[in-house]
């Protein structure tokens, strides 16, 4: 199996996973909870499966990647998820935290709580977070000192209503809620065996798959349960604990912090923390699981599986996290000046005048740009943030103005002028084409476009996303190709060797396969393995 099972545990103190330090104190209900290092049942499994033959998937659309009529192109934000625990206002702070995560998601948003008498209840809805709860009634249905949220953007599974997490579920156990960041590998696969074995969807999200191998799992204990179902980052609440999981190769980010009264809150981006008043603690360290008792606040901590290899996504800091985010470690603002430092020492614009942004992702590489040439900074576009999407137009000339809703070029700034460019990423090219034209137009003698990533040439697995690999330009062009076709006047990349070298003795713990194409994880469809079959079947 892929990286998105872990190994089913107990929660007896004599279970070679999970085992209380002696040393713990008993006064103060924190405990450590320990990794074993012999194999767990999962391992053996994942060991067989890696020993069977498989015909390793990459197919030629990974997530059902859409763009609007203007002809934004970025990678789409993944989902953002975000819990309180030990405040008498967990929802109204969820409800906060999902406002502050709105760029990871767009399409929906929705928040479970959990009340006095234990009952789990939901509001979710399609749309913005401020949209879909407008009426403070819907807050208001919502009481109670635990609560799990959730902004979405569809990598797996249809737009529609149904599919806006967190999703909520009733079984033999009592409620469970969950609040997935991330995607399985091995969606299908375990939805194929699962459906055989007579389980029923009520969703087309990866997500509920989760929720099936969580109530068909043997292990009683709920920690044991959720450890036979981690994927990625993940918050389950039932009725008297939170739950946050992170996979063992620590893809996707997940947080900790704690209020002023005490209260526990996870996040996918330390910015949420910051607007409620949180203090960050830690990550969520990859395999890793963290349990927090609403009953009397111990928190427990809990390992997954032996240890992976650390794959964080390093475009958590090109692009997705705000810059006033600290992830995985660094602070994005930070990594992203760093990004625009790098590109003017490896590809410098000699004859250029003025170094502009395009915003808002690309304003910090772009500092950093300016400040490492010597060369003058200015916001040279300006970006409507109030447009919305734009709809389907009578003709392709209204559809290109529409581009103008988006972006708007400051002509003092640009006329006369050599202007570099900076952007996070290039994805088809169809945003940086129309940015050249629109410099063009405002006057601009030389645009030189310089991109503080390297090329995109492969789709992600884990997430995010991202057209097919025929869709992608620097797949299909070399770079003199992508140069014509854009229309700038000279063209450079961040090379993928500088930005190892940013990240020094750290480089191979960051996922760096949309530019690579070295997945440390491949969906695979196995041929039948017994032990394999047996973990679903016993």
């Amino acid at each position: 199996m892929a990286a998105t099972a872990a190994a089913a545990t107990t929660s007896t103190p004599s279970s070679p996973l999970l085992r209380r330090a002696a040393a713990a104190p008993t006064t103060s209900h924190h405990y450590q909870l320990r990794c074993s290092t012999k194999p767990s049942r999962f391992e053996l499994r994942h060991r067989a499966a890696r020993l069977a033959p498989a015909r390793a998937l990459l197919p030629d659309r990974v997530t059902p990647f859409s763009f609007d009529a203007d002809g934004d192109d970025h990678p789409r934000e993944e989902c953002g998820v975000f819990g309180v625990i030990g405040d008498p206002d967990a929802s109204s702070l969820c409800y906060l935290g999902l406002q502050k995560l709105q760029h990871r998601g767009e399409e929906g948003a929705g928040i479970v709580a959990s009340d006095a008498d234990g009952k789990l209840n939901s509001v979710t809805d399609l749309g913005l977070v401020g949209d879909v709860f407008r009426d403070p009634a819907r807050l208001a249905k919502l009481p109670g000192n635990a609560a799990i949220g959730h902004v979405r953007y569809s990598t797996a599974g249809a737009s529609s209503r149904r599919n806006v997490q967190p999703f909520l579920a009733a079984y033999r156990f009592g409620q469970l809620a969950v609040a997935h960041n991330g995607n399985l590998v091995n969606y299908q696969a375990l939805r194929n065996k699962l459906e055989a074995q007579g389980s029923i969807f009520n969703t087309s999200s990866d997500t509920e798959v989760i929720l099936h191998l969580i109530s068909t799992s043997l292990s009683r204990p709920l920690l044991s349960r959720i450890c036979d179902a981690c994927a990625y980052s993940l918050l389950f609440l039932t009725a008297d604990k939170l739950f946050a999981v992170r996979d063992p190769f620590g893809f996707r980010p997940l947080v900790m912090g704690r209020r002023p009264n005490g209260a526990v809150v996870f996040s996918s981006e330390t910015c949420a923390l910051d607007l409620i008043d949180a203090t960050y603690e830690r990550e969520v360290e990859p395999g890793e699981v963290v349990v927090v008792d609403r009953r009397d606040m111990s928190v427990s901590y809990a390992c997954l599986v032996p240890h992976r290899p650390r794959k964080s996504c390093v475009f958590e800091h090109i692009y997705f996290a705000l810059p006033n985010s600290v992830v995985f470690g660094h602070a994005v603002h930070e990594r992203r000046s760093a990004y625009g430092r790098a590109l003017a020492e490896e590809s410098p614009a000699s004859t250029a005048d003025v170094v502009i942004p395009v915003p808002d992702s690309g304003f910090y590489a772009a500092l950093g740009f300016a400040q490492a040439s010597g060369l003058e900074f200015q916001q040279g576009l300006i970006r409507w943030h109030y447009s919305g999407r734009s709809f389907i137009q009578p003709s392709q000339a209204i559809r290109d103005l529409a581009v103008k809703l988006k972006l708007a070029p400051v002509h003092g700034v640009i006329s006369g002028k050599s202007v570099v460019v900076v952007d996070d990423s290039l994805v088809r090219g169809t945003t940086s084409s129309k940015i050249v034209r629109l410099l063009r137009d405002a006057g601009a003698r030389e645009v030189h476009m310089r991109i503080s990533s390297p090329p995109v040439v492969g789709s992600c697995l884990y997430g995010i996303d991202t057209p097919s690999e025929g869709e992608l330009i620097s797949n299909r062009m070399d770079l003199e190709g992508v140069r014509r076709t854009i229309g700038c006047d000279s063209l450079a990349f961040l090379s993928l060797d500088k930005l190892h070298s940013i990240y020094g003795n750290e480089a191979h713990e960051f996922c760096d396969a949309c530019f690579s194409r070295n997945y440390p994880v491949l969906p695979t469809v196995p041929e039948p393995v017994p032990e394999l079959v047996s973990a679903f079947e016993d």
